[in-house]
């Protein structure tokens, strides 16, 4: 199943790219603010130079089809890996890896941030997700999408947080 999950924020794309590459936002994310709760298991690089960052995650299964809950339990540990190219022509690309441990799910896609018009970000997480799970493949694909989506529209409300902070 083909995702794309397009974010903005009301900031310059350096400023965006250098919250999302520092520990201390990355900690204070993954604080109690709408977003998953995270764990940071490793950052290194910088937003001048190209960073790579590992979260861990756990979300509840209430977005899972009440039927495939049993496969799953009450919570999903999810594990997102992403690497950040050094920027070009003021865009930064990368990559992003997505698992849901417990699920046999994964999401693989790419990473853009990129200057708007109005001087703000548009952020855009494009991938496939999928599930081997027999019989319930497109459920569950279906599911995760929903999951990896609410999660990321978190992460950027945070972000959108973080930035206006100043």
């Amino acid at each position: 199943m083909h995702l794309t999950v397009e974010l903005t924020y009301a900031a310059e794309t350096t400023a965006v790219a250098a919250a999302l590459s520092d520990p201390e936002f990355l900690r204070w994310r993954s604080q109690d603010r709408g977003a998953a709760a995270a764990t940071v298991v490793d950052l290194s690089g910088s937003h001048h130079a190209g960073f790579t960052l590992s979260l861990r995650r756990t979300v509840p299964t209430d977005v899972i089809p009440s039927q495939l809950r049993h496969v799953v339990g009450d919570q999903l540990e999810i594990r997102q890996a992403e690497a950040w190219e050094a920027p070009v022509d003021g865009r930064y690309v990368g990559t992003v890896v997505v698992e849901i441990t417990g699920a046999p799910v994964r999401l693989t896609g790419t990473l853009l941030l990129a200057p708007t018009e109005d001087g703000g970000t548009r952020h855009v997480v494009e991938g496939e997700v999928h599930a081997s799970v027999p019989l319930f493949a497109a459920a569950v694909e279906e599911a995760a999408a929903s999951a990896v989506r609410r999660a990321l529209e978190a992460e950027a409300q945070a972000a959108r947080d973080w930035l206006a902070r100043g």
